[in-house]
């Protein structure tokens, strides 16, 4: 029988379920001696602010100031965000700690990559474990696509011009809404995450990094940092990877020559890891999309629930009574906030600030104009419920 199916069968009410997460962390940080931190997000609610944004440094320093040994490791599991408080996040954790090690248990994308090759150890696991590309991805005229892909189609036009002293016709509706400053802005972003990337291995991936295998000649500064710019280079090559969604696994980093170490290979260790990151997931299967959590101490964010006259029901469930909910999400590009209310009895009155769930199941975010899929929010609040959504 499997770790959840054996989790399953307990039927673990949550106070149970948060003891029993409580219990591995303790675990893994005994096996590793280190210090241990959480930093996740369910992947799987879209329509919830899961990404990294401001929002998150708050909670992440009220958890990092529990901690008192020199020597941390970090779970993390998120699918990206603003690279900003990435660097933020890691500034942070390298004022306090000597040694910043990340576990990835499942899913690091995007700006969770980023913050991976902060660390001075990565362990991974070669079949669960994933990062991502790092390419910036931008947002023209309603479409999101990858910052190199931008300006290497520009760069496509520029050169057939050249060749041919001509300008083709289809091209000029193309260049007529393109500014100077998006050419900037594609640029800027894209040497933002290289540059971290490249500062962060040097400074402390490869910073034991002291002689060459196949000479014995000793490493320079100089070459740690040529070393560091072909991997971050490697990782935000789009033409490599073609979809930002790409899961790069601990073979790809191995193959970068990136040491990555295999969790799987402590067989005690790859247990706790295990089983805390199922009793993870099982506790995002409530209304708790993020979780910043120690052995000692944890921060949930969690999915508005509010009642007419009622107070906010526990993470356990809500009233049988319940006729809305309300959501506050943020939008996965630019963090603009929206509440939601989710009615499961018609006709009710729309809360000051809210606005009503679309019958579509997708909102357009009213800073940048993408659109939100909402699916997993309402399968989300039906499960919370236990009613569907009336629209």
């Amino acid at each position: 029988m499997g770790i959840y199916a054996e989790y399953i069968d307990r039927q673990f009410n949550f106070e149970q379920l948060c003891a029993e997460r409580k219990a591995q962390l303790t675990r893994i940080a005994q096996i590793r001696q280190r210090d241990l931190l959480v930093y996740a997000a369910d992947i799987r609610k879209g329509g919830a602010p899961i990404s990294i944004t401001y929002e998150d440094l708050l909670p992440f320093f009220d958890v990092l100031s529990g901690l008192t040994s020199r020597n941390v490791d970090i779970i993390i599991e998120t699918p990206g965000g603003l690279g900003e408080v990435t660097e933020d996040i890691v500034r942070a954790l390298r004022s306090k700690f000597d040694s910043v090690a990340f576990i990835v248990p499942g899913t690091a994308k995007s700006a969770g990559t980023i913050m991976v090759m902060s660390g001075d150890e990565i362990l991974m696991h070669p079949m669960t474990s994933a990062l991502g590309p790092i390419d910036a991805q931008l947002r023209w005229q309603d479409k999101v696509f990858s910052a190199e892909a931008f300006l290497k189609g520009i760069e496509r036009i520029k050169d057939e011009c050249l060749k041919t002293n001509a300008l083709n016709r289809a091209y000029i509706p193309i260049l007529q809404n393109i500014h100077p400053g998006e050419l900037q802005h594609a640029e800027n972003a894209l040497e933002f995450a290289t540059k971290l990337v490249t500062n962060w291995l040097a400074t402390y991936k490869f910073k034991d990094w002291d002689t060459h295998s196949s000479t014995g000649a000793l490493v320079t500064p100089a070459e740690k940092e040529t070393r560091a710019a072909e991997v971050a280079k490697q990782l935000c090559d789009h033409s490599r990877w073609l979809s930002h969604g790409r899961s790069i696994k601990l073979k790809d980093l191995v193959a970068m020559r990136v040491r990555v170490t295999d969790y799987s290979q402590n067989a005690d260790l790859d247990d706790a890891i295990r089983r805390y990151h199922t009793l993870l997931q099982m506790t995002f299967d409530t209304n708790i999309y993020k979780v910043f959590e120690s052995p000692t101490g944890q921060i949930y964010k969690m999915l508005q629930q509010q009642q007419r006259n009622a107070p906010v029901p526990s993470p356990g469930g809500v009233p049988p009574d319940t006729k809305h909910l309300v959501a506050d999400i943020n939008c996965a590009r630019c963090s603009t906030p929206l509440r939601l209310q989710l009615n499961f009895e018609p006709n009710q009155p729309i809360q000051a600030g809210c606005a009503p769930y679309p019958q579509t199941d997708r909102v357009p975010c009213g800073k940048c104009g993408l659109e939100l899929n909402l699916s997993e929010l309402r399968a989300q609040a039906e499960k919370i419920a236990n009613k569907q959504v009336v629209t």
